[in-house]
């Protein structure tokens, strides 16, 4: 029983200080993690010769999915064919990243989190600091699901915080999926705010019962009418998993890093 109890201990002092993890900390940690918003972010590079900085944005896994392992091949594969530097992202609670104050999006205690505006106020924050830390102002965002939800909310929060977001999958007006809860933020919020020079990629695909094609081709006619300089991209037969990593994604990223 003694011995239980002292495991027990020691696991819950391990928490407490993976949980509130300093800048100091985080930064000693290495070259592969980046401190934002009272979080230290895991993440990993591929680095290209050419310039710019692509951000791979997971969407919504179990906490504790080590994200880095899974998404890995795919900005390997992007860097590789844009000969531009690409990094594979962990959101909190995944892969090595903190969970000090934001939980991972795919808890099972907090609904909705990746719609949350302290959620995409860290994450513009985030954006920010790669972008310091690589000494690099051209950013392409390529996101999927939550992680499309959040980035598309982000560049309506913060103006020309990227050059480029393919945005797959994505839930464009929390208000229709979650109408009781208002204190829920999405892109539909702060559209006006979008600058018109942020190239904007929809990709839907027609098989997705998750994030239905209706309601990617309503946030794309609206955008168009608020002169936004935006593109729908129909990936036929593709479900909601793995969309960003489709054919029809990838051709529409490649189009947006060759220009």
């Amino acid at each position: 029983m003694l011995k239980k109890s002292l495991i027990l201990v020691s696991i819950l002092f391990a928490n407490i200080a993976f949980a509130n993890i300093s800048k100091e900390d985080c930064e000693k940690k290495g070259e592969d993690f980046i401190f934002a918003k009272n979080e230290c972010i895991n993440f990993k590079e591929f680095e290209g010769e050419k310039s710019g900085l692509n951000i791979i944005v997971h969407g919504t896994w179990d906490e504790g999915t080590d994200i880095i392992a899974r998404y890995s091949p795919f900005a390997e594969d992007i860097s590789m064919s844009s000969e531009v530097t690409t990094l594979a992202l962990a959101l909190p609670g995944y892969s090595k990243s903190s969970s000090n104050s934001l939980k991972a999006i795919g808890s099972k205690t907090e609904k909705n989190l990746a719609a949350k505006k302290e959620y995409a106020e860290f994450f513009v924050e985030l954006v920010e600091a790669l972008k310091e830390k690589f000494d690099n102002p051209k950013i392409t965002i390529i996101a999927h699901s939550a992680g499309c939800m959040l980035s598309a909310t982000a560049i309506g929060l913060k103006p020309n915080l990227v050059d480029n977001l393919v945005c797959a999958g994505g839930v464009y007006d929390i208000h229709k999926k979650v109408p009781e809860d208002k204190s829920l933020i999405s892109v539909i919020d702060v559209i006006d705010n979008i600058s018109k020079d942020t190239k904007i990629a929809i990709v839907y695909g027609t098989q997705d019962d998750i994030s239905t094609p209706q309601m990617s081709k309503e946030f794309y006619e609206l955008a168009k009418k608020k002169g936004l300089n935006v593109e729908l991209v129909e990936a036929k037969d593709a479900p909601h998993m793995e969309l960003e990593m489709t054919k029809e994604a990838k051709e529409i990223i490649e189009k947006y890093l060759e220009e």
